[in-house]
């Protein structure tokens, strides 16, 4: 890693304890230890590093800290665990020109329960061959000059930092700093302005607050504003004051919330006097304690908790595979000669499958639990008939229908675009998750470089984006996702593939994403038409688009959308029983014990 540093470090604050429901939680601003509560046995974490420095003069904006979170730990009750709150990396100074320093500093780790955030790393500074922004939980912006990319992320806490502007001469602004939801944003042509990358909202202290944003790139000397700082306490990159006028500064990153800090803008005249890169953010450290008791209780306090709803209550670390149902693909039909497929249903897990997709398990009371599987839309003859995929849910958990394809929509994974739309597809990930559920779908292809060809986007899946469609090929559908939760691994929620149809052309259908994608249906001889294939039952998997030659052929039907699957796995203590019948119970050969939902009904856990 860069070297760090810290203007604000080691931080700034009391603890503060709260509590809701039936448990306990404690923000830990200041290093030193927690003392969880007698009787608790689980806790879960929200880790934040702190936020990198910006640079000055046009530098970039520093990245934010690692964000690790809603992980549990395994405890004893009443007893001290060591915090460790990272500072915010120390922001550049304005003063002259030289010397220059490579980048901004480093913020500092935050560690706890054997976790560590790393530091934001900070923001590249303005000289004519600039190192890249710094590393970090969140990379730091790549300065004005010289095109310096931004630093990377670290997998699963954060994301890359944007890289700065053109050669000199140009307006030359500093990228944004990475934020934990999104990547710094690059300094594009024209008047863009180069934003911190997004945090994350996360709602363990019992409300929404977003942490961990990227700080704003510093603004030009030819005249414009800095970037503004990302969502969760990212600083806003300095603003050009005007000739004759030092530099304008950048803003901190907030305090306990790992913002990165904002880069310093340039100066085009006398005084030559560079605006300053700020301070990143501190970090902070949330416990929220998941199985509270407190020793010996008596008869009245037994009873008096009990009326009140605060009785300590008896807790199950339940994982989970919540899969929606497809999206349908689009129809052949007029203008859309080739539809676009189906997106995924949205895809949510707590374990079993890959790393960067896994949320925490669910700490769970005894009792039944409601369980929605999601249908698949349905396809249809025509462009209009077509549908999205249906919600997936199981606890506080809901996972998104794919979005259906055509004019396409957003989803869990979102549609691809029939053949009038061009790229791109639509957004995937809607409404958004934390880890995301799911990938945008790719766009459409209408006459380009091969006349009289004509093919639909692929739709996205739960490990990537539909593919657009090439020049003589619908476009193929997003992977899915595999998963062990059952013991073998099963791919779910893959995309569909987008149609193909050409005039006198061989055009090929787009393949049907891994995970129950439909293949998408072609065209290539008149008046032949092709239906789309629909996605795999209880994968989630999108339909795939129909082809269609506009000629007397007439209409053909799309592939609809797969349904979902939701399957829940508990310690080998406990049991479980489903309604209806259709739905299945088992044990794992490790002891632990499944439930399987092919269609909505009810679980309860004893």
């Amino acid at each position: 890693m860069p070297r760090s540093g810290s203007a604000n470090g080691g931080v700034i604050g009391k603890t503060n304890k709260t509590s809701f429901g039936k448990c306990t939680v404690t923000s830990i601003t200041s290093t030193g230890t927690i003392t969880t509560q007698p009787g608790t046995g689980v806790v879960e974490t929200l880790i934040i590093a702190g936020g990198g420095g910006g640079n000055k003069a046009r530098g970039g904006g520093g990245g934010a800290g690692g964000m690790i979170r809603c992980t549990t730990a395994n405890v004893c009750g009443a007893t001290p665990y060591p915090i460790v709150i990272g500072g915010g990396g120390t922001g550049q100074s304005g003063g002259t020109f030289d010397p220059r320093p490579a980048a901004g500093a480093n913020g500092n780790n935050s560690t706890g329960f054997s976790l560590t955030a790393i530091a934001g790393g900070g923001g590249s500074a303005n000289i004519s061959t600039p190192a890249a922004g710094a590393p970090g939980g969140s990379g730091g912006g790549g300065a004005g000059q010289g095109c310096a990319t931004g630093g990377t992320g670290t997998t699963c806490q954060g994301n890359a930092g944007g890289s700065g502007d053109a050669p000199e001469g140009g307006p030359e602004r500093g990228g944004g700093g990475g934020g934990a939801g999104t990547a710094g944003v690059p300094r594009a042509p024209g008047p863009t302005n180069s934003n911190g990358g997004n945090g994350l909202a996360n709602s363990i202290t019992g409300s929404p607050v977003t942490y961990a944003g990227g700080g704003g790139g510093g603004g030009p000397g030819a005249g414009g504003c800095g970037g503004a700082g990302g969502p969760g306490g990212g600083g806003a990159g300095g603003n050009y004051p005007g000739s004759g006028s030092p530099g304008g500064n950048g803003t901190a990153g907030s305090a306990n919330l790992g913002g990165g800090g904002g880069g310093g803008s340039y100066v085009s005249s006398n005084p030559q006097t560079p605006g300053s890169g700020a301070n990143g953010g501190s970090g902070v450290v949330v416990v929220k304690e998941l199985n509270k008791a407190s020793g010996v209780w008596s008869m009245q306090s037994q009873f008096s908790a009990k009326s009140q709803g605060t009785w300590p209550a008896f807790l199950v670390s339940i994982d989970y595979l919540v899969v929606a149902g497809g999206g349908s693909g689009g129809g052949g039909a007029g203008g859309n000669r080739a539809g676009g497929a189906g997106g995924a249903g949205g895809y949510r897990a707590s374990g079993y499958g890959p790393s960067p997709l896994q949320g925490s398990a669910l700490q769970l009371e005894k009792g039944p639990y409601s369980i929605t599987v999601g249908a698949g839309g349905a396809g249809g003859e025509g462009g209009p008939n077509q549908n999205d995929g249906n919600d997936s849910t199981f606890s506080t958990i809901t996972s998104a229908g794919g979005g259906s394809a055509g004019t396409g929509n957003a989803g869990g994974s979102g549609g691809g675009k029939a053949t009038t739309g061009g790229p791109p597809g639509h957004a995937g990930n809607t409404p958004p998750t934390d880890p995301p559920q799911g990938n945008p779908g790719g766009g459409g292809f209408s006459q380009g470089a091969v006349p009289g060809v004509f093919a639909g986007g692929g739709g996205g899946g739960a490990t990537a984006a539909g593919s657009n469609a090439p020049p003589t090929a619908g476009g193929a559908g997003g992977a899915g996702a595999p998963n062990t939760i059952l013991g073998p691994a099963t791919t779910y929620a893959g995309g569909g593939g987008g149609a193909a149809q050409g005039d006198g052309t061989p055009a090929s259908p787009g393949a049907g994403g891994a995970g129950g994608g439909g293949a998408g249906g072609k065209s290539n001889t008149a008046p032949s038409t092709s239906a789309g294939t629909s996605g795999t039952t209880n994968t989630g998997g999108g339909g795939g688009g129909a082809a269609n030659d506009n000629g007397p052929g007439g209409n053909v039907s799309s592939g609809s959308g797969g349904s979902g699957i939701v399957i829940v796995r508990g310690p080998s203590a406990i049991t479980f029983a489903v309604a209806p019948g259709t739905n299945s119970t088992s044990t794992h050969p490790g002891g632990d014990k499944l439930a399987t939902f092919t269609v909505s009904g009810t679980l309860t856990i004893s």
